[in-house]
């Protein structure tokens, strides 16, 4: 199996980002996007001013409105909104070739069935290699080329390995794990986390209290693992709390830029105007408590983000009433 070319699949920041990381790994790209104008903007500007701002492209990035343009390649990153995966991945069925690797780079879970990308990805496209990718990693930054490590799944040892060399370079370092359930786990609720960190900063909380938070979602993000198969050190990883710790840290992330608005009192609606990009907490939110509540998992942070999201409590009282649970042990 060769990898010399690769098809991008979503011309957000994250899919342009991507774009830019895979000529620097030498290989040749197809970036589709369904804005005719973010299309027009790459191939005549080399910019994608809409989602990534700011970051000159590489000349060699194509740009298509084609679906079929970015399938031939030799391997696809599948980086559509997670709510929107099933839908593209279905368009995409046709166009794939039995043995091709698509490797799944959102990070959410299915809010209408609560399904992992994975799973999502193994109903509509059966035929393919499916891997995951996700990690600590800001769009812009790999965007403009500065150091970023990632963590790449496949349980295809062969095709994992070759995946991490052919995407990665010095400056997008890939790590190769089988476990895939941990790698898309640790994406998806950090996430949701990260609104709840937002929430503390936006209520002026401190940093005692978030760092307290950040830790007591991590364990929670360990027991739901535990539950779904997932190894604790891949948890303990660049996909699990390496990526929590980057988007709970900076309000360069989405998510945590939406709970420090609604921290400050801003509702959601208000603190979702004007967004083009998806904050995709919002609706992993549900899923994640739909999956605790269905396996009887303790997570009251990610339960109190959903509660605060549909608008069954306040942000006050939400805190309140984590702060009065019952004493335990903290293990």
């Amino acid at each position: 199996m060769n990898i010399d070319s690769v098809g991008i699949i979503g011309g957000g920041a994250w899919g342009t980002a991507l774009a830019q990381a895979m000529r620097r790994a030498g290989r040749d790209v197809a970036l589709w996007a369904r804005e005719t104008e973010v299309v027009s903007a790459i191939n005549a500007r080399h910019v994608n001013a809409a989602f990534l701002p700011g970051v000159a492209l590489d000349q060699g990035i194509r740009a298509t409105a084609k679906l079929g343009d970015a399938a031939a390649c030799d391997a696809l990153l599948l980086v559509a909104p997670a709510q929107h995966v099933r839908a593209v991945a279905h368009e995409l069925q046709p166009l794939l070739r039995t043995g091709q690797p698509v490797v799944m780079c959102a990070k959410g879970i299915e809010q209408a069935t609560g399904q992992m990308m994975g799973e999502v990805l193994a109903a509509e496209l059966p035929q393919v290699i499916p891997a995951v990718l996700s990690g600590p990693s800001f769009a812009a930054d790999v965007g403009r080329g500065l150091p970023a490590a990632l963590t790449i799944a496949c349980a295809d040892e062969a095709a994992g390995q070759l995946l991490a060399e052919r995407l990665g370079s010095a400056m997008f370092r890939l790590y190769w794990t089988n476990d895939l359930v941990g790698v898309e786990l640790g994406g998806a609720v950090k996430n949701v986390l990260a609104i709840a960190a937002g929430i503390v900063d936006g209520q002026g909380l401190g940093a005692s209290a978030h760092a307290a938070l950040v830790t007591r979602g991590f364990a929670e993000m360990r027991r739901l693992g535990k539950a779904l198969g997932a190894r604790p050190e891949t948890l303990i990883g660049l996909s699990g709390l390496g990526d929590l710790i980057l988007t709970c840290g900076s309000p360069q992330s989405r998510n945590m830029s939406l709970g420090r608005a609604l921290g400050r009192g801003e509702t959601l609606p208000q603190a979702l105007a004007g967004k083009l990009a998806v904050t995709e907490g919002v609706y992993t939110a549900a899923a994640v408590r739909r999956i605790a509540d269905d396996k009887s998992i303790d997570m009251p942070i990610c339960a109190a983000v959903c509660d605060i999201i549909d608008g069954r409590t306040s942000v006050k009282d939400a805190i309140g009433q984590l702060m009065q649970r019952p004493l335990k042990a903290e293990d």
